[in-house]
């Protein structure tokens, strides 16, 4: 099952097709990560907290 390599939680196979760089087998940030997001092609740190 594919994961999130910053916060290890479950991330669906399509989230991965669609989100993870074409030479990954999983995504480097997650719609669940608090502390990181994606800015285009790169993951930066988030700049506020998110709120759920």
């Amino acid at each position: 099952m594919p994961h999130c390599r910053n916060c290890d939680g479950f991330v669906t196979e399509n989230y991965v097709r669609v989100f993870a760089p074409q030479d990954m087998s999983t995504v480097r940030v997650c719609p669940n990560c608090e502390d990181k997001l994606r800015d285009g092609a790169e993951v930066r740190e988030a700049r506020s907290t998110r709120q759920n």
